[in-house]
């Protein structure tokens, strides 16, 4: 018995047009996956209470920048790696050379001139106060301000009242502006990897679905 078989069409436009649909599919499969990792990253970050600045420095990178291609990749990543990591992986942060680690409190405000990260130095050079620093044996030491106040938006101020005799500014106190520690465990407040494994997971059902559109 003998079989036939022929094809209709031109066998070489059919494997091109082939290709072209699996080259769409992949590259609009990989780059929605990309899309929801990024977008799972950030919402992970804004749901630990890491704010949305923070969120908003995940990104998110599509190759090919233009055209399609069955090696078509999306790099998801991040503006501020220490940070994420820190907070993905619990590290242990310790003073720089055994110096001490000066954590803000209340007092202190969030940021010092130029928008920056509060640091002792900054805080001086903001409000043109000095800090004292205070030893505690039995809990972490301080750095204080000196015949200060609290304003209205609970940070520490000068004072700026009527001294008396003895020097000492009427009404005025000692605030504590900062925290000293040897070292500060982060707690971990994020789990990036099982997100990027999950959007792994999800990557062949996202091709398949777009080769279906």
């Amino acid at each position: 018995m003998k079989f036939g078989t022929t094809i209709d069409g031109d066998l070489a436009a059919i494997a091109i047009e082939i290709l072209q649909e699996a080259e769409a599919a992949v590259t609009r499969g990989v780059f929605s996956a990309g899309r929801g990792l990024r977008d799972d990253w950030r919402g992970q970050v804004r749901a630990s209470g890491l704010g949305s600045r923070l969120a908003n420095s995940v990104r998110q990178a599509n190759f090919p920048r233009s055209g399609t291609s069955l090696r078509a990749a999306s790099l998801v990543w991040t503006k501020a790696p220490d940070i994420l990591h820190a907070f993905d992986g619990g590290v242990l942060i310790r003073g720089k050379d055994g110096l001490w680690l000066a954590i803000p409190l209340p007092a202190a405000g969030l940021t010092g001139l130029g928008r920056q990260r509060i640091t002792p130095w900054r805080w001086e050079q903001r409000t043109g106060m000095r800090l004292r620093f205070v030893y505690r044996r039995n809990g972490p030491s301080l750095l204080v301000a000196d015949d200060a106040r609290l304003n209205s938006r609970g940070l520490a101020a000068a004072k700026g009242g009527r001294r008396r005799r003895d020097g000492v500014l009427t009404g005025a106190q000692t605030v504590p502006v900062f925290l000293l520690l040897r070292q500060v465990k982060m707690p971990k407040k994020l789990d990036l990897d099982k997100l990027a494994r999950e959007a792994t997971a999800r990557l062949p059902g996202a091709i398949l679905g777009a080769w279906k559109e």
